[in-house]
């Protein structure tokens, strides 16, 4: 959430930075609401001291024997104008806060300017393209012909979009979880959480998710709960509505989720095999530090991401997002895509942002400061480490063999007991 003070103060500037998001959104109208609710507020704030000192006097007339009838008649009627007051004050500041949560988080200074991902940079590249004597085949003819998975069956119990892993795919998919969550508990000191994947609407509510995305998000109406879209959203509410001290930042945690959606807007996209999915696995990890960290911790998030893919020896790329293809909540992002192969074409499998303070107002998580003891909002990072369907997408096509059999990446063969999949 935006603080309404950086509005107020700074209309334009915050105008121009949303336009740079492709949001043409009325600040004007935001502010007549604030100054409404402030007008409101004060008025209502003049009348409780009226009432107050009225009051003392009140008292005073009686104990001294005076008629204190009229006075006490007049504060009648102030109070209720303010208890009119204060329910006219109650319906501004639900508009306002509706408003306000409706702004997506403005970008950083350092993102590039650009409409939409035919804009964004490239940061760098890792790894080798691999080579076949042999015409490579997709996930989908390889998984197929071993048995790793059946999206027919799939379908029949869930609906597409809803994968079946069997045999050795199973075991796979349990692999590269385990693996992905050891990297980064061994090597990068991240606190494993293994989160709820159902949630409060509090929850999506701090990351962002609701109330403008609620049409890609899985509802559990009778319940009043929502299926988490990825564990971003209960990890970052581990700490909601929490003063952490400042020695306990940063706070590193890495989480393990099933992720749920519903890709609403997916129409026309390329939805074959695992290429989109309604129900995925993912590593995912989940920073609060504090604000001038934030940025450096941002760069040691994707190298955490990356190193993954590295251990695995897959051929990547990192792009920076540029401001028309941020996300609702991020103030900076990038992207980690692999190559596969077979689809011969770059897959994205991490995302990791930088959100700055804006999902810790909407969830109140703050740090008091050790020097001063002032309060102050933390920033949260988060980044996927990584998504599993296009990175065994990827491994499949990269590792495969003329014979059709897929190698199993040395990182990856102590979980899995084997060296080849045939």
């Amino acid at each position: 959430m935006l603080p309404i003070e950086s509005i107020r103060n700074n209309p334009e500037t915050v105008e121009k930075q949303l336009a740079s998001k492709g949001e043409t959104i009325a600040i004007s109208e935001i502010l007549k609401i604030d100054k409404l609710y402030r007008n409101q507020m004060g008025e209502a704030n003049d009348l409780r001291a009226l009432r107050n000192k009225v009051s003392d006097e009140i008292a005073q007339a009686k104990r001294s024997g005076d008629n204190a009838d009229d006075a006490i008649q007049s504060m009648r009627k102030v109070s209720q104008q303010i208890n009119e007051l204060e329910e006219k004050t109650q319906v501004s500041k639900t508009e306002l806060d509706d408003h306000l949560l409706g702004l997506p988080n403005l970008p950083h200074d350092s993102v590039p300017i650009g409409r939409n991902e035919k804009d964004n940079p490239l940061v760098r590249q890792w790894g080798e393209e691999p080579s076949f004597e042999f015409e490579p085949k997709n996930h989908l003819e390889l998984g197929e012909s071993l048995g790793l998975f059946d999206f027919e069956r799939g379908a029949k119990i869930s609906g597409s979009g809803f994968p079946l892993y069997t045999g050795n795919g199973a075991k796979l998919e349990r692999a590269l979880i385990n693996f992905m969550l050891d990297i980064q508990t061994e090597q990068h000191g991240y606190t494993e959480i293994f989160p709820p994947f159902l949630v409060r609407p509090s929850a999506p509510m701090t990351t962002g998710n609701l109330p403008k995305f609620a049409d890609d998000m899985y509802p559990s109406e009778k319940d009043g709960l929502w299926l988490i879209p990825t564990a971003e959203v209960p990890v970052t509410n581990i700490h909601r509505d929490e003063i952490l001290q400042e020695d306990q930042l940063p706070i590193n945690y890495t989480a393990y989720s099933a992720c749920f959606r519903r890709e609403a807007g997916s129409y026309g996209k390329d939805t074959r095999g695992f290429l989109r999915l309604h129900q995925f696995n993912k590593v995912e990890l989940v920073k609060f530090v504090k604000p001038e960290n934030s940025y450096n911790e941002l760069e040691s998030l994707v190298t955490h991401a990356e190193a993954v893919l590295q251990s695995l020896e897959l051929k990547y790329r990192v792009i920076e997002l540029c401001t028309g293809d941020l996300s609702f909540s991020a103030a900076k992002c990038y992207d980690i895509e692999l190559w596969a192969p077979g689809e011969q074409k770059w897959l994205e499998v991490s995302s990791c942002s930088n959100f700055e303070d804006f999902q810790a107002r909407r969830g109140h998580i703050r740090y008091r400061k050790s020097a001063d003891k002032k309060v102050e909002f933390v920033h949260t990072l988060n980044g996927s480490g990584v998504a599993t369907p296009r990175l065994l997408v990827a491994l499949l096509e990269t590792y495969q063999n003329t014979d059709g059999s897929i190698s199993i990446p040395k990182a990856l063969q102590s979980y899995m007991g084997t060296t080849v999949l045939d």
